[in-house]
Protein backbone atom coordinates (compact mmCIF):
# COMPACT_ATOMS: atom_id res chain seq x y z
CA UNK A 1 0.00 0.00 0.00
CA UNK A 2 2.75 2.40 0.46
CA UNK A 3 4.66 1.85 -2.76
CA UNK A 4 1.17 2.59 -4.52
CA UNK A 5 0.93 5.73 -2.19
CA UNK A 6 4.17 6.35 -3.50
CA UNK A 7 3.88 6.36 -6.32
CA UNK A 8 0.19 8.36 -6.50
CA UNK A 9 2.65 11.49 -4.79
CA UNK A 10 5.14 10.66 -7.71
CA UNK A 11 2.53 11.06 -10.51
CA UNK A 12 0.90 13.84 -8.72
CA UNK A 13 3.94 15.61 -8.38
CA UNK A 14 5.15 15.19 -11.99
CA UNK A 15 2.16 16.02 -13.33
CA UNK A 16 1.70 19.64 -12.09
CA UNK A 17 5.04 20.25 -12.71
CA UNK A 18 3.92 19.51 -16.65
CA UNK A 19 1.56 21.95 -15.32
CA UNK A 20 3.09 24.59 -14.56
CA UNK A 21 6.03 24.16 -17.26
CA UNK A 22 3.22 24.68 -19.87
CA UNK A 23 1.69 27.46 -17.82
CA UNK A 24 5.69 29.41 -18.26
CA UNK A 25 5.40 28.75 -21.93
CA UNK A 26 1.82 30.39 -22.30
CA UNK A 27 3.10 33.21 -20.58
CA UNK A 28 6.48 33.76 -22.29
CA UNK A 29 4.59 33.51 -25.77
CA UNK A 30 2.20 36.23 -24.46
CA UNK A 31 4.84 38.05 -23.06
CA UNK A 32 6.70 38.22 -26.01
CA UNK A 33 4.54 37.90 -29.06
CA UNK A 34 1.52 40.10 -28.07
CA UNK A 35 2.70 42.49 -24.96
CA UNK A 36 6.38 42.98 -26.12
CA UNK A 37 6.10 42.01 -29.89
CA UNK A 38 2.37 43.49 -30.68
CA UNK A 39 1.39 46.27 -27.65
CA UNK A 40 4.60 47.14 -27.14
CA UNK A 41 5.96 47.58 -30.76
CA UNK A 42 8.78 44.98 -30.42
CA UNK A 43 10.10 42.15 -32.50
CA UNK A 44 8.42 41.17 -35.37
CA UNK A 45 10.29 37.46 -35.11
CA UNK A 46 8.52 37.34 -31.84
CA UNK A 47 5.10 38.34 -33.31
CA UNK A 48 5.51 35.82 -36.00
CA UNK A 49 6.82 32.52 -33.56
CA UNK A 50 4.04 33.18 -30.73
CA UNK A 51 0.62 33.71 -33.13
CA UNK A 52 -0.93 31.12 -35.47
CA UNK A 53 -0.54 32.30 -39.04
CA UNK A 54 -4.86 31.85 -38.72
CA UNK A 55 -5.16 33.94 -35.51
CA UNK A 56 -8.27 36.26 -35.71
CA UNK A 57 -8.84 39.23 -33.34
CA UNK A 58 -12.45 40.11 -32.88
CA UNK A 59 -14.58 42.66 -31.27
CA UNK A 60 -17.45 43.89 -31.45
CA UNK A 61 -18.94 47.07 -33.57
CA UNK A 62 -19.81 50.02 -31.82
CA UNK A 63 -23.36 49.45 -32.67
CA UNK A 64 -23.07 46.77 -30.23
CA UNK A 65 -24.44 43.90 -32.33
CA UNK A 66 -21.88 43.73 -35.41
CA UNK A 67 -19.06 41.31 -34.95
CA UNK A 68 -15.71 42.66 -36.84
CA UNK A 69 -12.55 40.89 -37.43
CA UNK A 70 -8.96 41.43 -38.35
CA UNK A 71 -5.95 39.12 -38.86
CA UNK A 72 -2.43 38.46 -37.38
CA UNK A 73 -0.53 39.47 -40.98
CA UNK A 74 -2.63 43.20 -40.49
CA UNK A 75 -1.68 43.91 -37.33
CA UNK A 76 2.14 42.63 -37.76
CA UNK A 77 2.14 45.21 -40.59
CA UNK A 78 0.84 48.28 -38.37
CA UNK A 79 3.80 46.99 -36.25
CA UNK A 80 6.26 46.88 -38.90
CA UNK A 81 5.18 50.70 -40.06
CA UNK A 82 5.33 51.48 -36.75
CA UNK A 83 8.92 50.75 -36.17
CA UNK A 84 10.11 52.41 -39.88
CA UNK A 85 8.00 55.37 -38.84
CA UNK A 86 9.67 55.79 -35.52
CA UNK A 87 13.34 53.92 -35.83
CA UNK A 88 14.93 52.92 -32.64
CA UNK A 89 11.66 53.90 -30.63
CA UNK A 90 9.51 51.31 -28.63
CA UNK A 91 6.48 52.08 -26.73
CA UNK A 92 7.83 49.93 -23.40
CA UNK A 93 4.79 51.37 -21.83
CA UNK A 94 2.07 48.57 -21.64
CA UNK A 95 2.54 45.94 -18.98
CA UNK A 96 0.26 43.07 -18.38
CA UNK A 97 -1.19 41.03 -15.58
CA UNK A 98 -2.42 37.81 -15.82
CA UNK A 99 -5.55 36.89 -14.23
CA UNK A 100 -5.59 33.26 -15.01
CA UNK A 101 -4.29 30.16 -17.23
CA UNK A 102 -6.82 27.74 -17.65
CA UNK A 103 -5.05 24.64 -19.96
CA UNK A 104 -6.99 20.97 -21.06
CA UNK A 105 -4.50 19.11 -23.03
CA UNK A 106 -3.10 21.27 -25.79
CA UNK A 107 -5.94 23.75 -25.44
CA UNK A 108 -5.89 26.93 -23.57
CA UNK A 109 -7.17 30.19 -22.36
CA UNK A 110 -5.90 33.08 -20.88
CA UNK A 111 -7.68 36.12 -19.32
CA UNK A 112 -4.93 39.28 -19.14
CA UNK A 113 -5.34 42.25 -17.94
CA UNK A 114 -3.24 45.22 -19.94
CA UNK A 115 -1.85 48.83 -18.10
CA UNK A 116 -0.51 51.85 -19.25
CA UNK A 117 0.65 54.45 -17.01
CA UNK A 118 -1.20 52.21 -13.95
CA UNK A 119 -4.59 52.56 -15.89
CA UNK A 120 -6.10 49.65 -17.16
CA UNK A 121 -7.10 49.65 -20.75
CA UNK A 122 -7.88 46.37 -22.04
CA UNK A 123 -8.95 42.81 -20.53
CA UNK A 124 -7.87 40.36 -22.86
CA UNK A 125 -8.95 36.61 -23.55
CA UNK A 126 -6.55 34.86 -25.61
CA UNK A 127 -6.69 31.44 -27.08
CA UNK A 128 -3.70 29.03 -27.40
CA UNK A 129 -3.11 26.25 -29.18
CA UNK A 130 -0.04 23.76 -28.36
CA UNK A 131 1.26 22.69 -31.50
CA UNK A 132 4.83 20.53 -32.27
CA UNK A 133 6.67 23.70 -32.07
CA UNK A 134 4.79 25.01 -29.19
CA UNK A 135 2.12 27.19 -27.91
CA UNK A 136 0.85 29.93 -30.04
CA UNK A 137 -1.79 32.39 -30.07
CA UNK A 138 -5.13 31.71 -32.41
CA UNK A 139 -7.84 33.99 -31.04
CA UNK A 140 -8.32 37.21 -29.06
CA UNK A 141 -11.28 38.94 -27.93
CA UNK A 142 -11.36 41.86 -25.48
CA UNK A 143 -12.96 44.58 -23.63
CA UNK A 144 -11.84 48.22 -23.55
CA UNK A 145 -11.89 49.99 -20.36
Amino acid sequence: MKIISLFFVFFMVLGQGYCNNDEEQVKQVVLDAYVNGIQNKGSLEAIAKGFHPSFELIGIGKDGYTVWENHIYTWKERVRQYKEEHPGELEDSISCDFEFIDITGDACITKIKLFKNGEQLFTDYLSLYKFKDGWRIVSKIFYRH
